[in-house]
C-alpha cells in the first residue's frame, strides 16, 4: 500500500492545465483518488487526493515536479503528506446543506462558518459565488455549504442561531431540503 498526499495546485486558466498537472501523477505512478477543480477568476485551482506506490524516494521526485510545473508550465503546486487520521463512525452524525443568500458583504463566510465550528458542526464542502441580480445589478452572495451534525445536537439551537447570524448578516441561511 502507498502513502497518500494531497496536492494543491493553480495557475493562469488554460486549456491543458488539468492535463499538466496529472500528468505527473500519471507519469510518477500515483493513483488519483479524489479531487476538486475549479476556476476562481481567471486561476484554475485543483486539490487532488492521491496515492504513490512503494517508491519511498517519490516525495523527493514530486517535490522536483511541483517546482518543474512552476518553472515550465506556469503551475505553482504543493504537496502535503496526508497522516493516517481515523474515519468518522458511521451515524456518529447526520449530513444537511445549508444555503445562505443575501447582499454581498464582508464576513458572511467567517462569520456562519465560526457558528459552525463553535457548535461543533463540520464543513465538508462550501461553495459560493457572487452573482448580479439582473434587473438592479446589486451583487448577491451565495453559498451552499455541506455539514456534519453530530447526534444529539439540539437542532432548534442551532436553527435559532443561524437565525441570528442571518439577522446580524443580514442574510437567509436555510436548511436546504
Amino acid at each position: 500500500m502507498g502513502t497518500s498526499y494531497i496536492m494543491t495546485a493553480f495557475g493562469k486558466d488554460r486549456p491543458g492545465i488539468v492535463a499538466d498537472v496529472s500528468q505527473v501523477l500519471y507519469e510518477n505512478g500515483c493513483n488519483l483518488e479524489d479531487s476538486t477543480m475549479t476556476l476562481l477568476a481567471d486561476e484554475f485551482t485543483l486539490t487532488l487526493l492521491f496515492t504513490t506506490g512503494t517508491d519511498e524516494d517519490i516525495e523527493d521526485q514530486l517535490l522536483r515536479e511541483c517546482r518543474r510545473l512552476e518553472r515550465d508550465k506556469g503551475v505553482s503546486a504543493y504537496l502535503r503528506l496526508v497522516r493516517g487520521a481515523p474515519k468518522a463512525i458511521p451515524g456518529a452524525f447526520t449530513e444537511h446543506t445549508l444555503h445562505v443568500e443575501g447582499v454581498d458583504r464582508v464576513g458572511i463566510v467567517y462569520k456562519v462558518s465560526r457558528f459552525l465550528a463553535d457548535n461543533q458542526l463540520n464543513i465538508v464542502d462550501l461553495v459560493s459565488r457572487i452573482e448580479a441580480q439582473p434587473n438592479s445589478g446589486t451583487l448577491m452572495y451565495l453559498m451552499d455549504i455541506h455539514i456534519q451534525v453530530p447526534q444529539g445536537t439540539d437542532m432548534d439551537k442551532i436553527h435559532d442561531g443561524l437565525a441570528i447570524v442571518g439577522e446580524e448578516l443580514n442574510v437567509d441561511i436555510a436548511f436546504k431540503a
